[in-house]
């Protein structure tokens, strides 16, 4: 029995590096870490096992990444979200970055279309 125990706990690290790397991946540097989110669609949740074990397992790569980690399934789809309070300095940037992807939103839907 001792062997189906590590071969377990093998998997359930190799799911926490997995999910941590992905996390890491999403993040954007300007934000210092901060912001964190990942999705996991329907496919990757059925690819990683059992959804009570992914839920634990990216809260424990959050905890990795300094993270306060919640999980949220919605529609098939896990959110997983860094709930940490964000500095004013970040908050302000991230703002920033939101309206200026809105003003070239709102400019482009302004453009003639060619057709």
């Amino acid at each position: 029995m001792p062997a189906k125990d590590e071969l377990a706990r093998r998997r359930h690290e190799k799911l926490i590096d997995r999910l941590e790397s992905l996390m890491r991946t999403a993040l954007k540097p300007e934000y210092e870490g901060y912001y964190g989110q990942l999705i996991l669609g329907t496919d990757d949740l059925a690819e990683m096992g059992e959804l009570k074990d992914v839920r634990r397992a990216a809260r424990e790569a959050g905890g990795r990444l300094g993270w306060k980690t919640t999980t949220q399934l919605v529609g098939g789809r896990l959110f997983v979200i860094d709930k940490r309070e964000v500095p004013e300095r970040i908050e302000r940037l991230a703002g920033d970055a939101a309206a200026a992807a809105m003003d070239r939103f709102w400019e482009e839907g302004r453009r003639p279309r060619l057709t």
